[in-house]
């Protein structure tokens, strides 16, 4: 059974993150077709995946929360301070690939945003998104994100070089965002 609910919508919630959530996480992060687009070039075997939830999600400067519906996890959403006056932060999102396409991952990264601009008071929130990702691109460009830049063939995926694109929004600009709707 999933953590406690930290975040909520109306059709997803965002729970924290518990050691039975382990073996969800590894089985999607070992996917293929969910893999091809984190970098991730090794298999992550349950000790790795023990470790990262040891030193990740148990640490004061990142926030880890597992996407479900219901009690059922679909995915995990990250935000990562990106310097040492945690003005910059990055959002990362990983979903399931059965719930792709029905706008949770939208949903969970606009709860996270929200979440960093409101209670962690970051100026800036950034995601970066490997070319091809067609629908990572598309969640940050229907939250306001704004694309600044392509960091060309910055990855090697997949046996090719591929860009990276680089999406970002301003606190300023998310609170406008919210009073235009």
């Amino acid at each position: 059974m999933p953590g406690p609910v930290f975040l909520s919508d109306d059709r997803i919630d965002l729970r924290t993150v518990e050691e039975e959530d382990l073996d969800f996480l590894q089985t999607t992060v070992n996917d293929r077709a969910v893999r091809q687009y984190l970098g991730n070039r090794s298999p992550v075997n349950g000790n790795r995946e023990r470790e990262w939830y040891e030193e990740r999600v148990s640490d004061d400067e990142t926030t880890h929360l597992l996407i479900c519906r219901d009690e059922e996890p679909m995915g995990i959403v990250g935000l990562y301070p990106e310097d040492s006056k945690a003005v910059n932060a990055e959002i990362a999102i990983l979903l399931a690939e059965e719930f792709w396409g029905e706008g949770y991952g939208t949903e969970a990264s606009r709860l996270m945003t929200d979440y960093a601009f409101r209670e962690r008071r970051h100026h800036r929130v950034i995601a970066h998104v490997f070319s091809g990702n067609v629908g990572s691109a598309r969640i940050w460009e229907q939250l306001g994100f704004r694309h600044e830049s392509t960091h060309v063939e910055a990855e090697f995926l997949d046996g090719e070089y591929v860009d990276v694109e680089l999406y970002a929004i301003l606190e300023d600009e998310w609170f406008d965002r919210d009073a235009e709707t």
